[in-house]
């Protein structure tokens, strides 16, 4: 009965705004750059003003003038005239409107109307798949949140502003930063030698850490998230695609609680670790630390858990370990293509959420025994020129490791290849294998 009612109701539409938006373009020209901004031919309900717009659109792509006598012109080349409702309606559509000064409004009002429709569409669409009992549940879940997300970035437009719009706050951080004394405008990473180069990881910038395998990345990102989740009192995301969260929790008790990762993981330990344990699982409990687990995820469903994150949770800042088991939206592209897509939309992600996000990425293996460059960048070029800073992680070879007096922490440079706006440079940090956990090294002072 109710499947039947949703099938009788008349979708959403504005008949009059959508006359209205189309006869202020043939008004104002001028006013089509306003509408382009918000509007797809799709946006319309009416199969007529779909054909009208889409020829506008034409003659405007070409530079074409643009008034009732070009636009019929165009519709009977195309044999679409009477399909747009032939030329007396062309004709009331200009005489309807009296100004093009409200058709943002307009606009935004077909664009509303065009989100619903989707929305009751994919809504349809959920309900007709919750009865096929031959479909698994969670990819049912899966498709219905790609649906309902897929229409979050229709909301969006691009607007330019004017420099002078920046200005006073763009002064007011300077003055913050004055009057508190601050030492980082962005979110540090705890590692002094690396944020007195960076002033912290800042708002929109895409980060990548990238080493050779076993070198220890995902010990890196893991030691920067403790530190920001647990010391700075941050939220943070982190995406692990590698390993289940179950194994992300071992090793930060591990490292937290300064216990050997081995003998966590095989329960060979003492009666007195399992105070330290403890103190390291309440830390760990008390922050606000998100993370997602799902391997073989894709690059649209990523998107769309770090946008849930960041309206849900407010995350200042997400990892993603690693780039290369994102899955591309089109898996026939070539692999260096998919890498490429993958990187812009992962440096779009940062800028659409106002946080930094921070991805990790392998390194090619020829680079063996050799400090990375920006071109060892594995699978793609794409990544090097996205990246707002790149940093390496580096020890001369794996089998001649670094050692302090101590004979425990493993000497690894941090070497930052790029950084858009700020210096470049090489700092040292400690690996401690035992704990999977990176330090400050006591003998670098921060410069």
């Amino acid at each position: 009965m109710a499947e039947q009612t949703l099938k009788d109701k008349i979708p959403p539409h504005n008949e009059e705004a959508e006359t209205a938006t189309l006869g202020a373009m043939l008004l104002d020209p001028d006013a089509i750059s306003e509408v382009i901004r918000y509007l797809r031919p799709d946006d319309f309900f009416k199969n007529a003003h779909k054909r009208v717009y889409q020829a506008i659109l034409d003659l405007f792509n070409r530079g074409d003038a643009i008034d009732l006598i070009t636009l019929t012109e165009e519709l009977k080349t195309k044999n679409m005239l009477e399909g747009a409702g032939g030329a007396t309606y062309l004709a009331e559509l200009s005489s309807r409107v009296p100004t093009s000064a409200n058709v943002e409004y307009y606009a935004k009002i077909v664009q509303e109307c065009s989100i619903r429709r989707k929305l009751a569409r994919v809504a349809s669409e959920i309900i007709a798949t919750s009865f096929e009992e031959s479909r698994d549940v969670r990819m049912i879940i899966e498709e219905a949140e790609q649906g309902i997300f897929k229409l979050t970035e229709m909301q969006s437009s691009s607007n330019y502003f004017a420099a002078k719009d920046l200005v006073p706050k763009t002064i007011e951080a300077i003055e913050r930063g004055y009057h508190t004394k601050e030492s980082y405008t962005g979110i540090p990473s705890g590692f002094d030698v690396l944020d007195e180069l960076t002033s912290g990881f800042q708002k929109s910038e895409f980060i990548v850490v990238g080493a050779r395998p076993s070198v220890g990345k995902t010990a890196f990102a893991l030691s920067m998230a403790a530190n920001i989740s647990m010391r700075q009192k941050r939220a943070v995301g982190f995406f692990t695609l590698e390993m289940s969260g179950m194994a992300l929790i071992q090793r930060l008790l591990s490292s937290e609680a300064r216990l050997n990762a081995r003998k966590l993981r095989s329960g060979l330990l003492r009666p007195a670790d399992f105070h330290s344990i403890t103190e390291a699982a309440g830390k760990i409990y008390e922050a606000e630390l998100y993370i997602e687990d799902s391997p073989n995820l894709k690059l649209l469903d990523l998107r769309a858990l770090a946008r849930r994150m960041k309206l849900q949770q407010d995350v200042d800042i997400i990892f993603i370990d690693y780039i290369s088991l994102i899955q591309a939206e089109n898996m026939e592209l070539p692999r260096h293509e998919q890498i490429a897509e993958i990187s812009r939309s992962l440096k779009a992600l940062a800028r659409e959420l106002e946080i930094p996000v921070v991805a990790l990425s392998q390194v090619k293996r020829e680079t063996e025994g050799k400090r990375p460059a920006l071109a060892d960048l594995r699978e793609s070029g794409s990544i090097e020129q996205d990246a707002d800073v790149v940093i390496f992680l580096h020890r001369e070879r794996q089998s001649d490791k670094k050692s302090d007096e101590m004979g425990n922490e493993v000497v690894t440079e941090l070497i930052i290849a790029k950084q858009r706006n700020g210096p470049v440079g090489t700092r040292h940090v400690a690996f401690i294998p035992d704990y999977t956990r990176f330090e400050a090294l006591a003998n670098e002072p921060v410069m």
